[in-house]
């Protein structure tokens, strides 16, 4: 069987996927069963095959499983959301149809993706300049204490998701161009690797300016995306595992620092510390009595989501998200944005309210097909035949990889919740459309490595020293 139509194959479990969650939630919702499930779940592998067929003729020689994976993530994110508010599922349906042109536009468009070496270093200053955007006086916007996104009218958008793309894209290029600089001209002392600084400055200045920025707009959840990419790369390009761990103690010692010196990365380190403590966050009498737990309570109620869904769940729709009757009547805005007894079921904590309702089981079937498409991410970047190809596929997938890990960890308390949206899941524009841009670009790399070579070419017999 061609790979195209694996791919095809594919994408039959992933509509009848659809077509059965919405018809769950349906039966608990109004006790029978109608054909709106159907059509739901017709339309969603409409465009899947739309986008199938475009792949077709465009990248015959693609990965076949890296699309239906992440299709896959998106039929589970769309359930999910349809079992909170079918509003919210109509619009992320309406996102993922935006984001799948753009995928086709990405393809079309960057049509050898070698070409965006030449512009490493623009495509950098944009990368920092989006994620410098949220603190702007006007359009930037503040959550939870975080910088995350920018209003535009009736539009928001977070940066950072478009930044992590244009960060990786400048560390592929410039560490394809100088990883043999940085391998063979580096010195040894006191038992460690330290490259030489002309060729390492650079890439550390841009790097540094970002974990900069990212500090000052407070998304502390990218910057540990962004800086486990950055090693991951490093590693990649040079095969020094010195680097790695030197990277990891100027980590651990900077976000020490960070911790001691900005009160919002304190108080969620404090949070995931002592999450039952009375008082984990110190606060005061009057910000107790105002209602006020810097966030203590998203925590624990995940916690509780959690542990209420055992190994394999209560049902779709059988969780408990809003109370009967007029509960949280103080809200100004709709439900699940407030009202909800799990706090931001749709976008932070959605992968609570998937184990909470699909049980341990489902919870670890998401993660592995988080992993299957990191794996195919990897496995590309092993195939491609160019170092900058190898760089950037494995860039991408690491990136794609670490978000999913710092939201789930995140939640299930293994490390300070961030806000980082869960990829293809969690509801949102601005991560579907980033995450489309990048499953593009490892389309387009994992076709060029899977494209047959062409026959060498077969020269005539040689006559008086010169080709016939």
């Amino acid at each position: 069987m061609s790979a195209r139509n694996r791919e095809l194959l594919a994408l039959i479990p992933v509509a009848i996927l659809v077509t059965g969650g919405f018809t769950a939630v349906f039966i608990v919702e109004s006790s029978q069963i109608g054909d709106l499930s159907l059509i739901y779940g017709g339309y969603f592998l409409a465009v899947c095959v739309g986008i199938h067929l475009f792949i077709r003729v465009r990248l015959p020689y693609a990965d076949p499983y890296l699309f239906p994976l992440c299709a896959l993530l998106a039929a589970i994110g769309l359930v999910m959301l349809f079992r909170i508010n079918d509003e919210l599922a109509l619009k992320q349906a309406s996102i993922f149809v935006g984001g799948a042109v753009l995928l086709a536009l990405t393809i079309l468009f960057v049509r050898d993706y070698h070409v965006l070496q030449r512009y490493r270093y623009l495509i950098a200053t944009a990368g920092i300049l989006l994620l410098m955007a949220p603190r702007l006086p006007g359009i930037g916007s503040q959550v939870n204490g975080a910088y995350l996104g920018i209003n535009l009218g009736p539009f928001s958008f977070q940066p950072a998701e478009v930044a992590k793309i244009c960060i990786v894209i400048f560390l592929a290029s410039y560490l394809a161009e100088k990883r043999e600089l940085l391998t063979v001209a580096a010195r040894r002392i006191a038992g460690l690797t330290i490259p030489p600084i002309k060729h390492f400055g650079p890439l550390l200045v841009v790097w540094g300016a970002t974990m900069i920025m990212l500090v000052y707009i407070r998304d502390l959840g990218s910057s540990l995306m962004f800086f486990g990419a950055f090693l991951a790369l490093l590693y990649v390009a040079t095969q020094r595992l010195s680097y790695v761990i030197a990277g990891l103690a100027l980590f651990f010692v900077g976000a020490t620092l960070i911790a001691s010196h900005v009160s919002h990365v304190q108080d969620r380190v404090d949070i995931w510390q002592h999450t039952f403590d009375k008082n984990p966050c110190h606060l005061t009498k009057q910000e107790i009595n105002a209602g006020e737990d810097c966030g203590v309570g998203q925590i624990q109620q995940s916690l509780f989501a959690q542990a209420d869904g055992g190994l394999f769940g209560q049902g779709l729709g059988e969780s408990l998200l809003k109370l009967p009757g007029p509960f949280a009547p103080h809200c100004e805005q709709p439900f699940p944005d407030c009202g909800s007894i799990l706090p931001a079921p749709h976008t932070d904590e959605i992968y609570a309210l998937i184990v909470s309702e699909l049980g341990l089981f489902g919870g670890a079937g998401v993660i592995v097909i988080y992993a299957l498409v990191a794996a195919r991410g990897f496995k590309a970047a092993v195939m491609a035949r160019d170092g900058f190809s190898k760089l950037l596929a494995a860039g991408l997938s690491a990136v794609f990889a670490l978000q999913a890990f710092v939201i789930i960890g995140g939640v299930v308390k293994l490390i300070p919740l961030t806000g980082v949206t869960l990829p293809f899941v969690s509801f949102g524009g601005s991560s579907v459309i980033a995450n489309m841009i990048l499953l593009g670009l490892l389309l387009m790399i994992s076709n060029d490595a899977r494209r047959p070579l062409p026959p060498p070419r077969e020269e005539g017999p040689v006559v008086g020293g010169l080709p016939a």
